[in-house]
């Protein structure tokens, strides 16, 4: 049994192996989690005692089956209840993480079960993050980074990466959502930025750090 700080800690270093090829370093769970490294290091220690992580001082750490196992289950969670807020609550996609990050701690095997039940097994969250199902298996959507595409591409928006209040409120602002059709008519060379239609009629600017966190389905 892992205690909420552990659960968090866990997912956060599952998300960051994710990301990144070897070992997951200290300093980068603790800039991803805003916390000094030697809390980092005492946690990592706890983990390791459990067995959900396999650690070497100065060498990073990996997660093991059963911590990827344990992670999933959380992320699962997460996603299930994320999407409950929006599907049945009319909750609006920046206001459902901070809820979920409490929500997701509840541990109840049955509740999580009947809940995805509820939502008729949803495959992807508000987001477009894919859910993973009671064994911890998920498939993702085919997708590329709106940065990554040539211009004059038409593409369904799939996921954002991206999932902060700010970010999301932006996307709401200028019109873009989840299955929202994006045209690239213009990818502009001096500092990356894009010219896009959306739904073949709003034509708006963003810039690359926006388009980086776009994701779509061509």
């Amino acid at each position: 049994m892992l205690s909420f700080a552990e659960e968090n800690y866990l997912k956060t270093i599952y998300h960051l192996s994710e990301e990144t090829e070897g070992a997951v370093t200290t300093n980068a769970i603790a800039d991803s989690l805003n916390t000094k490294a030697a809390s980092v290091t005492d946690m990592i220690k706890k983990l390791s005692n459990k067995g959900v992580l396999s650690y070497q001082k100065y060498r990073g750490v990996h997660v093991s089956e059963s911590g990827k196992k344990a992670a999933l289950q959380v992320i699962r969670k997460h996603r299930l209840w994320e999407t409950c807020l929006v599907d049945k609550l009319k909750f609006n996609w920046d206001e459902v993480h901070e809820v979920a990050e409490q929500l997701e701690h509840i541990n109840s095997t049955l509740l999580i079960k009947r809940l995805d039940e509820f939502l008729a097994y949803p495959k992807y969250d508000p987001h477009g993050d894919p859910i993973p199902d009671e064994n911890g298996e998920y498939k993702s959507k085919p997708q590329v980074a709106l940065n990554h595409v040539k211009a004059d591409t038409t593409g369904i928006i799939v996921s954002v990466k991206d999932t902060s209040n700010a970010f999301l409120k932006y996307l709401d602002k200028i019109g873009i959502y989840l299955g929202a059709k994006i045209k690239i008519l213009e990818k502009v060379e001096f500092d990356g930025s894009l010219e896009i239609q959306i739904d073949s009629k709003k034509t708006v600017f963003i810039s690359k750090e926006v388009s980086e966190n776009i994701w779509i389905s061509e």
